[in-house]
């Protein structure tokens, strides 16, 4: 695994952790608008990269299946919907609003919205380690810069999600050390869900357009699931539209004008 590949893979990991650091100069709150136009950001982002890096690349690579093409990434893209699924059904988790789900358990509310960060950076991480795959096996479908591009576009996504985890826990009365280190440990999942999908891929480089869109509907479901309902509670909903649109579309320009 070459430097460029390692740092690639670090980028998002470093985004979590700079948005972690929010906790040492923002107010005790996170302003109610602030949250919901970076939850829309987050879910423009990863919606944008689904399509971008995962899908399309997946459909190219299936080309050789004539009409049938669509059959990699339709059921890639099902398989990670109905896995994230079940990890939500299964982990105790809880999402901002402070709506537990997943078995019950007696894990303190820490734990629970750490685990809630934890499951969505998997997917995300996996979906950094495939497309680097994809480009260290020399796949013209994906390219070094291609893959830089998403994990650039994650970073900026999990910027505002590691201030979103860390701000809540200083509000509940967690110190502002704690907090940073929670928040940047909930981002730790990515290099390792990274590292991890690039050594299983070299065995099984027919699958690699199943595992780029499995990536994708692991990425679409915590959208449509979590980010988006939790972004259009309440008032001013609009402005996670707004930011669901700006975050499209910066996702959209890195990966066209990289890849």
């Amino acid at each position: 695994m070459n430097t460029s590949v390692l740092i690639g893979i670090m980028i998002p990991f470093i985004g979590t952790t700079l948005g972690a650091a929010c906790v040492f100069f923002m107010k005790q709150k996170m302003d109610n608008r602030v949250q919901k136009v970076l939850l829309g950001f987050a879910s423009g982002v990863m919606i944008a990269a689904s399509v971008w890096s995962l899908l399309i690349p997946a459909l190219d690579m299936s080309a050789s299946l004539g009409k049938l093409s669509f059959i990699p990434a339709a059921v890639g893209f099902l398989l990670g919907i109905f896995f994230l699924l079940f990890l939500d059904r299964t982990i105790p988790h809880m999402h901002l609003d402070h709506q537990v789900e997943g078995k019950k358990s007696h894990l303190q509310r820490t734990t629970m919205l750490i685990l809630a960060v934890t499951m969505h950076n998997f997917p995300e991480g996996m979906a950094v380690g495939v497309v680097f795959a994809g480009a260290l096996m020399g796949n013209s479908d994906v390219s070094i810069a291609g893959a830089i591009a998403l994990s650039l576009g994650i970073a900026i996504q999990n910027f505002p999600e590691g201030a979103i985890i860390s701000m809540p826990l200083k509000s509940e009365g967690v110190s502002k050390g704690k907090a940073f280190m929670y928040g940047t440990l909930s981002g730790i999942v990515e290099p390792m869900g990274a590292i991890l999908t690039i050594v299983l891929s070299q065995f099984f480089v027919p699958i690699l357009p199943y595992l780029l869109s499995f990536s994708a509907g692991a990425m679409a479901y915590v959208v449509v699931e979590e980010l988006i309902p939790e972004g259009s509670q309440g008032t001013h909903s609009n402005i996670a539209t707004i930011g669901f649109a700006i975050g499209f579309v910066i996702m959209m320009i890195l990966d066209v004008a990289l890849g």
